[in-house]
């Protein structure tokens, strides 16, 4: 069910995103005014593949699951979208189809641009485009990178790296001890899996020993990080 406002949270979440923040005031105003405001339930459909890009959006609260299936029908995980990152322009922008799956992961809160309006908003400030070229750089830095991991560390070092980026993006500082740092994001150890590119039991072995090691704890809602530096050590180690 849409909802027209956005909570004090939500807007603070688009508001302080890393790439929008960059931008100027009067395009952030321009971006703004043009939104619609989206709600979902955990695992809705938000977006199909192969549907027409109609609008740009950006995830204000819990996070949208970016998926794909499989030719054998099973459905991978390839990456979640936390709030303040935008998403779906690359469709908008070269006017073919939706190319993945996007879920409600968790109670979900997304806004939405219109493509009339977004294409309005281009025409009105060239900053956008630069901006856009900036977002879509990264994106394939990242992308690189998450490749050249796959092929040159081992389980256990992506495991560390993807559980430093959950922390970074969803932590949560426990109240009782300000070393740990709680995901709030819940994955099941399956939906991690799929994540590295591995088996749940891998993952499963690979978690038990950091947990042995008190880098991390596992808890059954969720996993706490114990000791950053540590995980960070193991990232870095190499085959």
């Amino acid at each position: 069910m849409d909802e027209p406002i956005l909570t004090i949270d939500e807007r603070e979440a688009i508001n302080g995103g890393r790439w929008f923040s960059s931008l100027s005031p009067s395009l952030r105003h321009d971006i703004l005014r043009c939104t619609y405001v989206k709600r979902y339930k955990d695992s809705a459909l938000i977006t199909a593949r192969g549907d027409t890009a109609d609008e740009w959006i950006a995830c204000a609260r819990g996070a949208v699951r970016v998926s794909s299936t499989s030719l054998s029908g099973k459905q991978i995980t390839l990456t979640y979208v936390e709030p303040g990152i935008w998403f779906g322009d690359v469709a908008i922008l070269d006017g073919d189809q939706r190319t993945h799956d996007a879920y409600a992961h968790g109670d979900t809160t997304i806004v939405c641009v219109a493509r009339a309006d977004f294409h309005k908003i281009l025409a009105q400030h060239s900053e956008l485009y630069q901006a856009l070229l900036r977002l879509q750089a990264r994106r394939i830095r990242l992308l690189f990178g998450l490749v050249e991991d796959l092929n040159t560390l081992p389980l256990r070092a992506r495991l560390a790296k993807q559980l430093l980026h959950l922390a970074r993006s969803y932590g949560v500082t426990s109240l009782a001890n300000e070393g740990e740092v709680r995901i709030g994001l819940h994955l099941a150890q399956e939906e991690l899996a799929q994540l590295l590119g591995a088996s749940r039991q891998r993952v499963n072995q690979e978690l038990k020993a950091m947990e042995r090691e008190d880098a991390l704890r596992i808890e059954p809602g969720g996993l706490v990080v114990r000791d950053r530096s540590a995980l960070m050590r193991i990232s870095e180690t190499s085959p």
